[in-house]
């Protein structure tokens, strides 16, 4: 598996979610509320969250902790459509994938994402958040 998996391929559940980013399932329900992420349903309608939807969260979670409030995060962040090129997308290959990959591969993927560097020299805010998961 490795690089055929896009930054808003469907992950990780709301649980994983909110270990990764310390805000609670009531935050993050609020946040797609407001279409601040977009994450994506299986048929059960779990949410799935993305790459993009998790580094989206911290952002959002920066600029709470600096004062900024909901109508200001939005003026930041331009609001999440479907059809948006950062939408989370669930297929039924991306959804086979998903449920092929074990919680190593996942947190192999997680650790390449994190250290890829989406900006050459510069650290990503989900690179700082993220890096303390990594205890090897």
């Amino acid at each position: 598996m490795g690089d055929d998996i896009r930054r808003n391929m469907a992950l990780f559940p709301i649980g994983i979610v909110m270990k990764l980013t310390d805000l609670s399932a009531r935050q993050i329900r609020y946040y797609e509320q407001h279409e601040l992420i977009m994450p994506a349903r299986t048929s059960g309608n779990q949410r799935l969250f993305s790459f993009n939807d998790v580094e989206r969260l911290l952002e959002i979670k920066s600029l709470i902790e600096k004062g900024v409030n909901i109508a200001g995060i939005k003026q930041v962040l331009i609001p999440v459509t479907r059809d948006s090129e950062e939408a989370t997308v669930i297929t039924e290959q991306t959804e086979t994938k998903r449920r092929e990959m074990n919680d190593q591969q996942l947190h192999k993927m997680l650790k390449q994402q994190l250290f890829a560097g989406r900006r050459p020299g510069k650290v990503s805010l989900i690179q700082g958040e993220l890096s303390r998961f990594f205890h090897q």
